[in-house]
């Protein structure tokens, strides 16, 4: 199983951009000499108390120069904000640069307020997000090619460089509500799942209608499914519980608002669901959290979890949150990670081994 790190480059009110910045590539470091398998970029606009990651392809970049071996993905890339022919080139350099380490995740983003604040209307982000991943995947693999389309038109266009995979690197969609598992199935990409707005129990379902349309249109293989959420491990269940309470719950009653707040402004088809899924999120307790929206406890906890999830929804790997909120201290998030890299993955290789055996 892949094991990434969900980075958002946090920042919190008392802590300095440059700060930020700094801790988050220490992290970058710690992760790479301790054997993590992937880091994910989450992509942020205007939260000056939460991230400053706003770049997430710049940082890809950077984050390529100062590693060798970690896999580098977007999660994701909002492709409806992006100009396509732009978005295709830089991509495509960092998959260069970085010795074909990129991992292409894309989505939409559940926050209308930032197409509003970038001038594109929240309900024109489906068909934006067709045409982008289109125009994407031709520049990377025709030499020279033109297209016609209702937001994007280009002329014998030929896109250099190319990407370093061929026929370019894996692509990984997120899945933002019900309706979307069948439909990446369908398109037969890879697929990021996450609890924040629900809960754990709730996806082996949709998982299950991912897969069976990834079956019924033809694919090979089965469908990857990867899983975002927040981990946090500790010495002793008493810490893994009580350190990233305050971050956790700030960070969902923060969401919850928001959520709710650009709910209006998200077209008509998703008010309702999205003012409800945003009071859901600033009503919730600490304990039905830890129960339905998170993987805390010690390494051996952890790794336990992580194996029924597994097993529950057939998990190709997961991408840990382990700062949901930005407000748990460096040092401590520091602590999470080696935690993971060297008791908990580990200790999940050894129950996966043991299964393996068993069966």
């Amino acid at each position: 199983m892949e094991f990434g790190l969900f980075h958002e480059f946090q920042k919190s009110r008392e802590t300095s951009e440059a700060d930020a910045f700094a801790q988050s590539f220490a992290l970058v470091d710690a992760a790479e000499a301790w054997g993590l398998d992937a880091m994910w970029l989450a992509e942020l606009h205007f939260a000056p108390d939460r991230s400053v990651l706003a770049s997430p392809l710049i940082l890809a970049a950077a984050i390529a120069q100062r590693t060798r071996r970690m896999k580098i993905g977007t999660a994701v890339q909002v492709l409806p904000l992006c100009h396509p022919l732009r978005l295709a080139e830089e991509a495509a350099t960092v998959d260069q640069i970085s010795d074909g380490r990129l991992i292409f995740g894309v989505g939409r983003s559940g926050f209308a307020h930032t197409y509003q604040a970038y001038g594109v209307p929240y309900e024109e982000s489906r068909e934006r997000f067709a045409e982008t991943l289109e125009i994407v995947k031709r520049a990377w693999t025709e030499e020279h090619f033109s297209y016609r389309g209702k937001y994007f038109s280009c002329d014998k266009v030929t896109l250099v460089p190319k990407p370093r995979q061929k026929p370019y690197p894996p692509i990984r969609i997120a899945a933002t509500s019900v309706d979307t598992y069948a439909a990446i199935g369908t398109m037969g990409y890879a697929i990021f799942i996450a609890a924040r707005l629900g809960t754990l129990s709730e996806l082996a379902p949709l998982v299950r209608d991912y897969r069976e349309a990834y079956r019924a249109a033809g694919h090979a293989g089965i469908g990857e499914v990867y899983l975002r959420v927040p981990v946090y491990v500790a010495e002793t269940e008493e810490r893994a519980r009580r350190e990233p309470e305050a971050s956790v719950m700030h960070l969902f009653r923060s969401i919850g608002g928001q959520l709710e707040a650009s709910a209006s402004l998200s077209g008509a088809r998703a008010i309702e669901q999205r003012a409800e899924r945003g009071q859901r999120l600033q009503t919730v307790g600490y304990e039905d959290a830890l129960r339905d929206k998170m993987i805390v406890g010690t390494p051996d906890q952890v790794a336990g979890k992580l194996e029924r999830l597994r097993q529950e929804i057939g998990l190709d790997g997961i991408l840990a949150e382990l700062n949901p909120g930005s407000l748990i201290p460096h040092e401590l998030v520091m602590n999470a990670l080696r935690l993971l890299c060297k008791e908990v993955m580990p200790r999940f290789e050894r129950r996966l081994a043991a299964s393996a055996k068993a069966g």
